[in-house]
């Protein structure tokens, strides 16, 4: 650990290093100070307000990480700030608007200083990678007034990307050093992540270069700032709630996986193959992600049965089973209140419900029983039915669906049936998934091999123990 931590301050160090070269020729005579004093001050100012309506950040951040949008209404708002200044001023001049916000800004958690000087270094270097490509492009003669257009969006979309590109690289060096994470994992996805927003970044900081060196002044590039900040806050806003939403869940699930021992891990897994069964029946995203909760709290209603009950080894007797068939009503009862959840409390309440007619608690059958509520059913018992218990091994996967195949039209709806099959044909299928993972996994296929015979299950349906 403190090897770790030396290589990351001593990388972090460098990366300093490298920012100061880059700025110090700005010390030299004829460096622009007004300009760079008031973009500096901007930066600074996006950065404070920011810092105010920060969130908490998740867990496992890197020193070096930013935060999300979610953490910060300032990243939106800073970037076309940096990048007008790649625009409108020298490179080393250029790299010196970052520092001020950036050793000012938010650092979501300890080392508070270590995260400012990284995020301070790592912001000058892009900066002066943009400003250096712009220059060498001409950019700074497009701009002149009035400026050359379209020309000037050819040096202006190569800066957008070097600066993209420099952070990528420094983002993934510092998980790769203070994470230790595999240099394949340490920078996958961060471009493609990053370069369509930069790229709107820079249109927005060309904005701002062009009305700044404009008749109507700096004054009129600060309108620019003002719906990049609005839009800011409102992403900032809806990740807020989505976050609220998501540490909602996660609590309720591990209330029911410490209470019920016997089937840790089965909520999300039945989340998890709600999605699947949701994507073959081409569902809309905002209702596949409703099922994905659906899934997840199908059994949050086990909160109210006894714990003797649920932590039972033998059979359960008549009145035990009584009582946990209270566990739908209970659910619903816990989570009617959660807005959000949408028809996902009808799944909650339903999902023991039986095609015939001869589940519980109300007794529905056929189409009046929620379309939601028949997916998770299906879900539910598929995953009771692979998974390792015990009081009995978990099936093969194509046992379990033969055995839900059988079922079909009594117990369980047929379509859901045959979608869940067609998913674990394209998709295959995994027991190891937490509760923020709504990702599908890439499609594989199946080796061959011979397909078990179904198995009967017991007389209280495929779990065999009347527990899920």
């Amino acid at each position: 650990m403190r090897a770790t931590r030396g290589a990351a301050r001593a990388h972090i160090g460098a990366v300093a290093l490298g920012a100061a070269l880059c700025a110090a020729p700005a010390l030299r005579p004829g460096t622009p100070w007004t300009t760079v004093a008031l973009l500096a001050g901007l930066h600074l100012a996006c950065e404070l307000l920011g810092r105010v309506r920060e969130v908490p950040p998740g867990p496992r951040r890197a020193p070096g990480r930013r935060a999300s949008p979610a953490g910060s209404v300032g990243a939106g708002t800073s970037f076309p700030l940096l990048l007008a200044a790649a625009f409108l001023l020298p490179p080393p001049a250029a790299a010196l608007v970052a520092v001020p916000g950036s050793l000012a800004g938010g650092t979501g958690k300890p080392p508070a200083a270590a995260r400012r000087i990284w995020r301070a270094a790592e912001s000058a270097v892009a900066v002066w990678a943009a400003a250096r490509v712009h220059t060498l492009l001409g950019g700074p003669a497009a701009l002149g007034s009035p400026p050359d257009l379209p020309y000037a969006l050819l040096p202006v979309c190569a800066a957008a990307l070097a600066f993209s590109v420099v952070l990528a690289a420094l983002e993934g060096s510092i998980l790769l050093v203070a994470e230790q994470l595999p240099a394949r994992r340490a920078w996958r996805g961060i471009l493609p992540r990053s370069l369509a927003p930069h790229l709107v970044h820079g249109l927005a900081g060309l904005l701002m270069a062009v009305l700044w060196n404009s008749s109507y002044g700096p004054l009129a590039a600060l309108f620019v700032l003002l719906p990049m900040y609005i839009s800011g806050w409102v992403y900032a806003q809806y990740h807020r709630e989505h976050a609220a939403h998501r540490a909602t869940i996660r609590a309720l699930v591990q209330a029911v996986d410490i209470k019920d021992t016997y089937t840790r891990g089965h909520s999300e897994r039945v989340g998890r193959a709600s999605v699947l069964i949701a994507h073959e029946l081409g569902l809309d995203r905002e209702r596949v992600e409703v099922l994905r909760f659906a899934g997840i709290l199908h059994d949050v209603g086990k909160l109210g049965v006894p714990t003797r009950v649920l932590r039972k080894d033998g059979p359960l007797t008549p009145e035990e089973r009584r009582v946990i068939e209270l566990h739908p009503e209970y659910g619903h009862e816990i989570v009617r209140g959660i807005g959000f959840l949408g028809e996902a409390r009808a799944a909650i309440l339903h999902h023991h419900e039986r095609l015939d007619g001869s589940g519980y608690p109300y007794g529905l059958s056929g189409r009046g029983i929620p379309e939601c509520a028949r997916i998770v059913a299906v879900a539910d018992a598929f995953d009771a039915m692979t998974s390792t218990r015990s009081y009995r091994r978990g099936r093969p996967v194509p046992a379990a669906v033969e055995e839900l195949k059988r079922c079909a039209g009594t117990q369980f709806d047929p379509q859901m049936v045959r979608a869940l099959a067609r998913g674990l044909e394209r998709y295959g299928w995994s027991g190891a998934v937490t509760a923020d993972d709504a990702q599908l996994p890439p499609p594989r296929k199946e080796p061959a091999g011979p397909v078990p015979a179904p198995l009967s299950p017991r007389p209280d349906g495929p779990d065999g123990q009347g527990r899920r």
